[in-house]
Parts: structure tokens; C-alpha cells; sequence
């Protein structure tokens, strides 16, 4: 299922939204999206988890990718009912940039608190971009075990700049930005979802 809305035309103007689906044999509901609408998007990404969930009588376990998609899995976690407490998941150790960037200043530590083998995870990120962040978080999981299947739901997706064969099996919504511009899922101080943008060099090595 990929439930997704696009969102164009990113810069210091407003914003000028167009509601597509991309083709789906399971939905073709269409949510609107004032320009870049975390919280909206949140709405989405939820109604799709839900509309998995009920179509599925499989156990499974959400994995959040540090940071943003830690705040998504930890309010999905709650709003779907799910037992247990989610798992959290790092980069950092098996990013191909390594030897060049580092640990993060957050360095967030991975904690998976179930068995990994054998496991059904979801992974939850705020963005698909590159997808080689995703190619490192796979590599992090399979160090804790065998899990039987991996799915990957996403908040945004960046459109037109994948460098790895990694897609979303559901994607809320795309955002169409060029590759000077950065988009990062934060949190404001009364908990609400948001997105901060802002202009840098060139992020596709990200």
C-alpha cells in the first residue's frame, strides 16, 4: 500500500499543493495537505497502519530510525493499541560516510527490546531521500538477528534522488525539493509534528 500526497514547489513562497494517489489495488482515498503539513501527513500515515494492521493478523514490531522516526513510531505505537515498547534504530555505525562524518552529535544508541528473530519489523523514518540512511539501518538490524520479514513506512518521501534500490511499501506523502534544500522532522514545544526546511549545499550524499 502506498498511500502518498504530493507536495511541490518548496521555497520562501506559499506553497502550491497538488492531491495525487499513486495507483493502488488496496486505496484510492485522498487526504488533503496544506503545504507541508507534518501532523496531516501523521493522519495519513496512521490510516494506513491501521488499514494494514486490520487486513493482517501478524504480531509486528516498530522500529523507529533516529530521531524523527522515533517520535512517529512511538505515536503510532500508542494510537494502533500495540503492546510493548517500540524499538529504536541507528545509522550511525554502518553509514558508508563513516570515516568522513562520524557519529552524530545526538549519537542515539540502537534498543531493540524483542527478539529480533524470526520478528515482522516495521520500520518508521520521517524521510526517504537517498536511501542509503535505509541500506545502513538494515545492516544495523540484521546485527541483532534474522527477522522473518522487514517492511519500511515512511512520513516523506523525496522523489527523483534515490542512489539505492529502497522503497516504502507506505509512503504519506512526497515532497518535490530541490537538493539544496534539507527537510527534517522536528518537534515544538507543545509536541506537535513539524518539518524544518532549510537551504544547504547538497545533501544526496545523505
Amino acid at each position: 500500500m502506498r498511500l502518498i500526497e504530493r507536495v511541490t514547489g518548496m521555497s520562501n513562497t506559499p506553497d502550491t499543493v497538488s492531491k495525487t494517489m499513486a495507483p493502488s489495488a488496496s486505496s484510492t482515498a485522498v487526504q488533503a495537505v496544506n503545504n507541508l503539513n507534518a501532523e496531516a501527513l501523521y493522519t495519513v500515515l496512521l490510516a494506513g497502519m491501521k488499514s494494514i494492521l486490520s487486513n493482517s493478523d501478524q504480531a509486528i514490531r516498530l522500529v523507529g530510525v533516529a530521531s524523527g522516526g522515533v517520535w512517529l513510531a512511538q505515536r503510532l505505537q500508542q494510537d494502533l493499541g500495540l503492546d510493548g515498547d517500540i524499538g529504536v534504530i541507528s545509522s550511525n555505525m554502518h553509514r558508508d560516510d563513516f570515516a568522513k562524518r562520524g557519529l552524530s552529535a545526538t549519537n542515539t544508541q540502537t534498543k531493540l527490546p524483542f527478539e529480533v528473530n524470526g520478528a515482522h519489523v516495521w520500520l518508521i523514518d520521517d524521510v526517504l531521500y537517498t536511501g542509503r540512511t535505509l541500506r545502513a539501518v538494515l545492516n544495523e538490524l540484521f546485527d541483532f538477528g534474522r527477522p522473518h520479514s522487514v517492511k519500511l513506512a515512511v512520513l516523506i518521501e523525496r522523489p527523483g534522488y534515490k542512489q539505492l534500490p529502497v522503497s516504502a511499501d507506505l509512503v504519506a506523502g512526497l515532497a518535490d525539493l530541490p537538493p539544496q534544500q534539507s527537510l527534517e522532522l522536528t518537534l515544538t514545544a507543545d509536541k506537535q509534528l513539524a518539518f524544518d526546511v532549510q537551504t544547504v549545499q547538497d545533501l544526496r550524499d545523505v
